[in-house]
């Protein structure tokens, strides 16, 4: 993946990165690549375009959707804060790329039902609180999504990602991400955030393995749901190129447990976020997964800032 050299010049003012010498978006399992040798403070105009099947070659985007998907389990209250206390070095770096920018924020609570098998016969079962993937609109928040127009987007968003610590403890990123987009959309919740001239991208924040499951099931007595029973990871990924039309129109960073086993911070611990990391891997130059154990969330975001502007420097045509 060619690394963006829009955002690199900027890690080092920003986010107090030493020439953005720690994890890039190549270390984390999600691609990567060498240095593209142009100078800093230049994109690469020299580097060659791609060239699509339909004669198009690609053109920087000029605007991005950004969906974070925030754990807000019990164990999340002091990631939540750092998240927010990062965040406008974020938003900085985004205006001074000249994207217009959305974000909204939701969390991975989802709702589910379930029947257990019990000596005494099934026992229905299911979990409640979650949002749903619906785009949360709170700290005078005039619709379900920041914009770059708004009076202080870094500020707004530092609150409204203060989700609290009492969501389903089954964490869910990944259906909840797809619900956002999906049935969050066809009941007209989140309608209005997406722009198909945008680079959708999406970022995941939890300390624990995605358990996404979607279907009604049966589960043995006293297992768990989360043993077995998730929707297959490609299927989101799928989802998410059909959503878009193309794999170069959405990136995903995902800050969680790199593994292998459970990592330690000053926040907690972590586990290791295997389906996280597969969908990562699966999804390929257009997404990255770091450390959430990585001291603070400097270097998360700070790589999901390279690998959507790395995402964004090839976004294919639109017809």
């Amino acid at each position: 993946m060619r690394r963006s050299a829009l955002v690199r010049p900027l890690f080092a003012s920003v986010f107090l990165l030493a020439a953005a010498c720690g994890p890039t978006a190549g270390d984390g399992g999600g691609g990567g690549g060498d240095d593209d040798g142009a100078p800093d403070g230049g994109r690469p105009d020299a580097a060659p375009p791609i060239v699509y099947p339909d004669g198009g070659s690609a053109q920087r985007c000029e605007k991005i959707d950004i969906l974070f998907v925030i754990d807000n389990s019990g164990s999340m209250g002091e990631e939540q804060a750092n998240l927010a206390a990062n965040f406008p070095g974020f938003i900085s770096v985004l205006d001074q790329s000249g994207l217009d920018y959305r974000v909204a924020v939701t969390s991975t609570g989802m709702d589910y039902s379930y029947t257990m098998d019990t000596p005494i016969g099934p026992l229905p079962s299911s979990q409640t609180g979650g949002d749903n993937g619906a785009m949360l609109q709170r700290c005078g928040m005039t619709r379900r999504w920041i914009e770059k127009t708004d009076t202080d987007p870094a500020g707004t968003f530092g609150c409204a990602a203060a989700l609290g610590t009492s969501g389903p403890s089954d964490e869910m990123p990944l259906a909840s991400m797809r619900a956002a987009f999906d049935d969050r959309m066809s009941d007209g919740t989140n309608g209005g955030f997406r722009r198909d001239d945008a680079l959708l991208a999406v970022v995941l924040l939890t300390d624990e393995n995605d358990c996404s499951y979607e279907q009604s099931v049966t589960l043995p007595f006293a297992q768990s749901l989360c043993d077995s029973m998730m929707e297959p990871v490609s299927n989101y990924v799928g989802y998410l190129d059909s959503y878009t039309g193309d794999r170069g129109r959405w990136a995903a960073a995902v800050i969680a447990g790199p593994g292998p086993g459970r990592c330690t911070s000053d926040f907690g611990d972590a586990d290791y976020a295997q389906r996280l990391d597969d969908f990562v891997q699966q999804t390929g130059q257009n997404a990255v997964l770091s450390s959430i154990c990585s001291g603070d969330l400097t270097t998360g975001l700070a790589d999901a800032l390279e690998v959507f502007s790395a995402a964004c420097d090839e976004f294919p045509p639109i017809d």
